[in-house]
C-alpha cells in the first residue's frame, strides 16, 4: 500500500452494471469533482451502460466510485500460501505469484512458508534444516514468525519428534472426536454406562 490509509478494506458490494464503467466514472470525477450525476449517466449511457439512473446514483454517493479493493483478503492469502502448490487451480496460482512478489516481505513470507511446509514431511535430515529455517527466520523482517521461532524453541524436544519421527497422535485424537460425537448424540441424556458400552461395541 502506498499509504497507510489504503490498509482499510472497502465494503463488500454485490456486482452491479455500473462496476464495468467505474474506471470512467472516477477518472472523470477526479478531473471535474463537481461533475452532475445525470451528466454521468449520459456519458456511460453513451458508453453501453444498460442500467438506470436509480442504480447509478447510490453507486455515486456511497462513496463506491472513490473507494479502493483489496484483490483479497489477508485471510484467504493465508489460506493460498498454506495450500499445496500443486492443489491450486491457474488463477489461483498466478493471483499467488503476483501478491507474493508484491514486497521483500512477502517473497521472504512465502518462501519461509514453503520451507516450512517441507518440514512437515519427517525425515532425519529436518533437525538441522528446522535450525537452518530458524536462523533464517530470525534475520528477515517479519516480527510475527519472530514470535513462532520463539515458540518452537520453548517446544524444542516435541518440534523435533515431530519433524524427524514418523510418529504421531492423531488416532488418539480420532477417538477422542468419535467419542465426543457419541456423547452429543445421546444429548447428555444417558448414563456412563451406556456411553462406555457404546464405544465398546463401536
Amino acid at each position: 500500500m502506498s499509504e497507510p490509509e489504503r490498509l482499510q478494506r472497502a465494503p463488500q458490494y454485490r456486482p452491479t452494471l455500473v462496476d464495468p464503467y467505474r474506471d470512467h466514472l472516477r477518472r472523470r470525477r477526479s478531473d471535474d469533482p463537481a461533475v452532475p450525476v445525470g451528466h454521468l449517466f449520459n456519458e456511460i449511457k453513451a458508453l453501453g451502460y444498460q442500467g438506470s439512473f436509480n442504480l447509478l446514483y447510490p453507486y455515486i454517493t456511497q462513496g463506491r466510485v472513490e473507494a479502493d479493493r483489496l484483490p483479497i483478503s489477508p485471510r484467504r492469502l493465508a489460506r493460498l500460501l498454506l495450500t499445496r502448490p500443486d492443489s491450486l487451480k491457474d488463477e489461483h496460482r498466478r493471483l499467488l505469484d503476483d501478491l507474493t512478489t508484491a514486497c521483500p516481505q512477502m517473497i521472504d513470507l512465502a518462501e519461509l512458508v514453503r520451507g516450512f511446509a517441507d518440514l512437515l514431511r519427517p525425515h532425519e535430515d529436518n533437525a538441522d534444516r528446522l535450525g537452518t529455517w530458524i536462523t533464517t527466520t530470525r534475520t528477515c523482517d517479519l516480527p510475527h514468525l519472530h514470535a513462532f521461532t520463539r515458540g518452537l524453541d520453548q517446544d524444542h524436544d516435541a518440534v523435533h519428534a515431530a519433524v524427524t519421527l514418523p510418529f504421531h497422535n492423531g488416532g488418539t485424537e480420532g477417538v477422542n472426536t468419535k467419542t465426543k460425537r457419541i456423547m452429543r448424540q445421546m444429548h447428555g441424556r444417558a448414563s456412563f454406562a451406556l456411553l462406555r458400552h457404546r464405544i465398546l461395541l463401536a
